[in-house]
């Protein structure tokens, strides 16, 4: 893994972690599930206009609509809806711990679900990993953490492990960006009558910080994250790739820390090394066995 790899890695998982910090702006200000449907519209109309600038064209194969929708569905408006709506009594760097579960989900639903093997470091990974959320959550709501959010965020991740289980190995060719839109497009458009339902006539309060946040939110977890891990993946592979999503507890608890204030205490930092090292150690337990050299084979 060359030094740009390391930094485009160091980027990603940046822009994935500081998501939750602007997400806890926007929900204090607006009804979440509006708020969503403005972003996925905005992302969508951006996305798919930057695509068509650059030459792609809306034609994916009948597998690829299928995990477009899928994942529209599940990881726009299923996971990001209930982690917006949670995030409403739930701090950022809460929700942050909670959705950095997903690679310790995906490597447990694998292998009750779909009969994958792992390997020992692994096993010991995901046993660290929710040791380490175990410990966070049972100190926060000892002080007061909201259940009910606790809940919603809980479910969300369980959806986007779901939606990463069924659409795996699946992406969008050549026309990366063009699937980043049609993604958003399904999120805004299931989440438009849910939002109408539930959320008419409240208003938002709009201010400088929530334009930003908006903004923020749109351009770089968004669009910026998406087009830097589809360059990752392209330069090391998906799995060496995936080895950075350890990044997001530590991080998650320090931007929210840095920009909203939030306190955390030791349980807090322990915690999320210690979730860190879990989801290192099942992500390295995925990584191909380095080759022999040809005099080793030979003997």
């Amino acid at each position: 893994m060359d030094l740009r790899a390391i930094l485009m890695g160091l980027a990603f998982a940046l822009f994935w972690a500081s998501a939750f910090t602007t997400t806890r702006v926007i929900v204090t200000a607006a009804p979440p599930l509006t708020a969503l449907v403005i972003r996925f519209a905005l992302s969508a109309v951006l996305a798919i206009g930057l695509a068509r600038l650059l030459g792609q064209r809306m034609q994916f194969s009948a597998r690829e609509w299928r995990a477009l929708v899928i994942f529209g569905l599940c990881q726009n408006a299923l996971y990001l809806g209930l982690n917006w709506v949670g995030m409403q009594t739930v701090e950022a760097s809460v929700a942050a711990i909670i959705a950095s579960m997903m690679p310790l989900l995906v490597a447990l639903f694998g292998r009750v679900f779909l009969g994958e093997r792992l390997r020992p470091i692994a096993v010991a990974g995901l046993v660290t990993g929710l040791l380490g959320v175990a410990l966070i959550m049972g100190v926060r709501l000892s002080r007061g953490l909201d259940p009910w959010g606790t809940v919603l965020c809980l479910i969300a991740v369980v959806a986007l492990t779901v939606a990463t289980l069924t659409v795996r190995g699946t992406g969008g060719g050549q026309n990366v960006l063009m699937a980043v839109g049609a993604q958003m497009a399904v999120g805004a458009v299931a989440l438009a009558l849910p939002a109408l339902v539930w959320e008419y006539g409240q208003p938002i309060r709009w201010s400088w910080t929530v334009v930003l946040a908006f903004l923020y939110t749109v351009v770089a977890p968004g669009i910026g994250a998406t087009f830097i891990w589809f360059l990752l993946v392209k330069r090391i592979g998906a799995v060496r790739a995936a080895t950075f999503h350890f990044l997001s507890p530590p991080f998650g608890v320090a931007i929210a820390a840095a920009l909203l204030g939030e306190r955390f205490g030791a349980s807090d930092v322990i915690g999320s090394i210690i979730v860190a090292a879990g989801i290192l150690m099942v992500q390295l337990a995925r990584l191909p066995a380095v080759p022999q050299a040809v005099g080793q084979l030979r003997r």
